[in-house]
Order: structure tokens, then sequence, then C-alpha cells
């Protein structure tokens, strides 16, 4: 694991860092290092081709925020989609971020869609914050075009939460949803079938999106709780 904590020493960014501490107020900031998410990534792809690699993802939970990171990244390069499933569920319950949260992406998922639906239903009803957006996170990426259902937004509408991380992610979804299904969408909001701060913060959201057309944006703002 040397390779890894001299890789974090070579360079860490103290002023990256602090403005990484505002970003992500949930972390102690002790946790922070303050290494570049281009940096990580370039890093991520090195690392997956080394014996190095296997056991630092075995080393559950990390210490640092890049730690995660960089252990999100090199879920996202893995092309085998059951070995990325196996990887991405061992990962999930140690999240402990919205950037972690957001970040880890994996690409094979495009690939395996219907493969990909049972995991995120499963997810979705998770008790674990970071599992629970994460999960809608994959329905927003690869499930509002050719492959959209309204099932999909009725699991999501259906999602109570005191949790603000889970609750802006639901916002996300739904006025991402707006852009691209419309017509499907804009019954929840009209319906008031969202939490109003999540009501709210969807029109927002929507709003400042160059995606809604004015006329959508002006009937967005009357829709307001």
């Amino acid at each position: 694991m040397n390779r890894i904590t001299d890789f974090f020493e070579e360079n860490k960014d103290e002023k990256y860092a602090q403005f990484q501490r505002k970003l992500i107020p949930t972390l102690n900031p002790e946790a922070i290092i303050g290494v570049r998410t281009p940096i990580l990534r370039k890093f991520a792809k090195e690392l997956k081709r080394d014996d190095t690699c296997v056991t630092f993802l075995q080393e559950l939970p990390h210490r640092y925020f890049e730690e995660n990171q960089l252990h999100g990244f090199i879920i996202s390069e893995i092309p085998d989609f059951q070995s990325c499933i196996l990887e991405t569920e061992r990962f999930l319950p140690y999240m402990d971020n919205w950037a972690t949260c957001d970040q880890t992406s994996p690409k094979v998922f495009r690939k395996h869609r219907e493969e990909l639906l049972p995991y995120i239903k499963k997810w979705l009803a998770s008790e674990h914050t970071y599992t629970v957006r994460f999960a809608i996170g994959m329905l927003m990426r690869h499930f509002l075009d050719e492959d959209f259902n309204v099932e999909y937004s009725e699991l999501v509408a259906g999602i109570s939460s005191d949790e603000y991380y889970i609750n802006m992610e639901i916002a996300w979804y739904i006025a991402t949803a707006l852009a691209k299904q419309w017509a499907a969408t804009i019954p929840y909001i009209e319906n008031n079938r969202l939490d109003p701060w999540v009501h709210n913060k969807t029109i927002q959201k929507a709003r400042e999106s160059n995606r809604i057309t004015k006329k959508q944006k002006e009937y967005l703002k009357q829709l307001k709780v």
C-alpha cells in the first residue's frame, strides 16, 4: 500500500483540501488530504492493473476521503458486470459522503441495464443514506432515456426520508426527468406528489436547467408551494 500512500503525499494540495472541506461538511476535515479529482481518476486507471489494487479494494473502511474516491473510481473501471456488482455492493455500506456516491459510476452498467435494475430496487430499500442516493443516481443516469418507464419515477417519488442528501437527489432526479420526460413527470408536481421541500427544490433545479423551455419554467414557477 506504500504506492498509494506515496501518491497521496506527492499530490496533496492544502488549498484544494480547504475547498473540499467546505463542499463536504459531513466529513471530518482531517479526512480530506486534497488530491484533485482528475489526478485520482488517472491514478485509478493505472492502479487497476496493479496487484496493489486487489488488496486496496479489500481494505474497508478507508480512513481518507481520497481513498474512498479512488475506490469508487476503480470500481467504475471494472469491465465485468458481475465483478463490478460484487465490488459495488461491498463498497456501498462504506460510502460516507455525497461526492464519492455521485462520482462512482460504473461504465459497465450502461450495457447491462436489465440486470442492473433488480439491484437498484434493492438499494432503494436500504436504510443507508448513500446507498439510496446511489440507487436514485443510477436510475437518473440509465433510465431516463430509451429505457424510461414511469414505474421508476414512482419508485423515486415514493421515497420518504428526512435525510438531506436523499431528498436532494430525489429533487435532482425529478428535475432531470422533467427535462427528458416532461409529459410523464409534470403530474408529480401538479398533483403535489412530493414532500414540500423536495417539490420546491425540484422546481428550483428545473428552472435553473437550460434543457427546460422558458414556457415550462414559467409554468413551474406557478406550482411552488
